[in-house]
């Protein structure tokens, strides 16, 4: 039960941090649209934003938490604490040089981070601007990250938990003196939104220093060194990140490509961070805990152990994800709707964004099974086998959304669907070869409790999709007509609620879950 408290943690700070995301985005929404300004801001986020992703949200700590684990229960505190002071050295010294250089090349750098953007001189200066205003949030959040993962290690959740809080926080102060100062939809406010992201990785980056004060992990800056233990973080550590932020990085490449189609960077964004509440709350809350988890398992030679935390991570998956992929999938109009359509976002932007959330829909169980399955191999030390399916997956989502997009553009459809579509199926090519090569090693064996939930899961979560589409028609004159903001949310709300409480029944009555687990847990937390 340890194991579903963590989850719980990891998972209700998240779900804190993406619920504030969503007003933050609103508030963006209201004010940039989805115009230059906001594709020009979404590209110079997005590129730090990537970073953050990879470093902060489990990818790095992929190849650093087993090996400070290691240290920690092996050879005592004070060694695994000289381990994390050098590989904190190596770190920030080498994305400090990424970051200078960037700095310096970027109007150089921006043909490949948007190629489409040289075609509007303005869109382009503007965007070069913010990205360098937004590139030292990488430096801070190296650190950031290496600090959650030593505090994880030792059990400690919460503060690496609520970095993200922080961000949004600040980004939605900026927004707010943006709006203040009366700077809507124009280059300033994409200016002071940047500086808000600035700002956020100082604030992120102090709060986890003072955690790990507290905690009594201070780590020390030292002179870079490429000592043995720095060599073994870079030879798990390259792998790791390519297939611990897969997802991201097909998310960046669909950027990229989306650059090519005015306004499509802004739809996809919006979508993205829409189907990211749950992928949030479920993927990250699961890899940030299991690899500590099975780490500490592996190394006590208790396989038992490290069976039931996989079983118990996907069905804790899947009782969540499933749901939340039908619900997008059925009311994406709704949800964008009530969520973004107001002030500079308008009624034309909503089915671009709508029919970009459906079809990352179908994809999100798969991301979240890729949180599942990948500390299987980074607990052991094998981050090259991930690596490779992730390079295969990357591969195939390049091409793919490269042919889809102008496939979809001659036939006169939207051309950035063919990007979501091909990072859905990306995910799950992706998600398919990590489980097959696990049971394959008899590194995963599905237990008696998961085959029978997981049917029940997907049962329970299609007779919630017939309710949601069956409620469209009484909460649709309240998310289209001229209501007000509180009226428009509160109709989502009634909507979503209403699905929430049908799943809910379902899964009790046809017993995906059991109403005496969650007193157990109730119990013991």
């Amino acid at each position: 039960m340890n194991l579903y408290r963590a989850f719980f943690t990891v998972g209700g700070l998240t779900l804190l941090s993406r619920v504030l995301g969503f007003m933050r985005d609103i508030l963006i929404a209201a004010t940039l649209g989805s115009g230059p300004v906001a594709d020009a801001f979404f590209v110079a986020f997005r590129f730090p934003n990537l970073f953050r992703r990879l470093f902060g949200e489990g990818a790095f700590n992929s190849a650093f938490i087993p090996l400070f684990a290691k240290r920690l229960e092996g050879d005592g505190k004070e060694a695994a604490r000289a381990f994390a002071e050098e590989a904190m050295a190596g770190l920030l010294f080498v994305l400090l040089a990424i970051t200078i250089l960037a700095q310096i090349f970027m109007p150089i750098l921006m043909y490949g981070l948007a190629p489409g953007f040289d075609a509007i001189p303005e869109k382009y200066d503007l965007t070069v601007l913010l990205t360098r205003i937004t590139m030292p949030y990488l430096l801070c959040m190296s650190l950031v990250a290496l600090l959650s993962g030593v505090l994880n290690s030792v059990g400690k959740f919460v503060e690496s938990s609520a970095v993200s809080i922080v961000l949004n926080m600040t980004m939605m102060a900026a927004t707010v003196i943006a709006m203040a100062l009366g700077y809507t939809n124009e280059p300033m406010a994409g200016v002071i939104q940047a500086w808000g992201v600035f700002a956020a990785g100082i604030l992120q980056l102090v709060l986890l220093l003072d955690g790990a004060r507290r905690n009594g992990l201070w780590l020390r800056l030292r002179w870079p060194r490429l000592t043995p233990g720095v060599r073994d973080l870079i030879r798990l550590g390259i792998p790791g990140v390519v297939a611990g932020g897969v997802t991201q990085l097909n998310i960046m490449i669909g950027t990229i490509i989306a650059s090519l189609q005015d306004g499509a960077v802004s739809h996809l964004y919006y979508a993205d961070r829409v189907y990211e509440l749950p992928l949030a709350i479920v993927g990250i809350a699961i890899g940030v805990v299991l690899l500590p988890d099975v780490s500490r398992h592996l190394r006590a030679g208790n396989h038992e152990a490290v069976m039931d935390s996989q079983n118990r991570s996907l069905e804790f998956a899947m009782l969540l994800t499933l749901p939340a992929s039908v619900a997008l999938a059925v009311v994406p109009t709704e949800i964008v709707q009530g969520l973004f359509q107001r002030g500079a976002f308008t009624a034309k932007d909503v089915p671009f964004t709508a029919n970009a959330l459906a079809l990352f829909a179908f994809g999100l169980p798969s991301f979240v099974m890729i949180k599942v399955f990948s500390p299987a191999y980074f607990a052991r030390e094998d981050t090259k086998t991930p690596m490779r399916y992730a390079a295969i997956s990357l591969t195939a989502n390049t091409l793919g959304s490269i042919g889809l997009f102008f496939l979809f553009r001659q036939m006169g459809l939207m051309p950035h669907l063919g990007i979501a579509l091909a990072t859905t199926l990306g995910g799950w090519l992706n998600a398919g070869l990590l489980y097959a090569t696990l049971v394959r090693r008899g590194a995963f064996v599905a237990d008696d409790r998961i085959k029978r939930s997981l049917p029940r899961i997907v049962l329970a979560s299609l007779v919630m999709g017939l309710a949601l589409f069956a409620m469209v028609p009484w909460v649709e004159p309240w998310l289209t007509g001229r209501t007000t903001f509180v009226m428009r949310f509160a109709a989502l709300g009634a909507l979503v609620g209403g699905g929430l409480v049908v799943y809910a029944i379902c899964a009790v009555l046809f017993r995906a879950v059991e109403i005496r687990q969650f007193r157990r847990f109730l119990k013991r937390a």
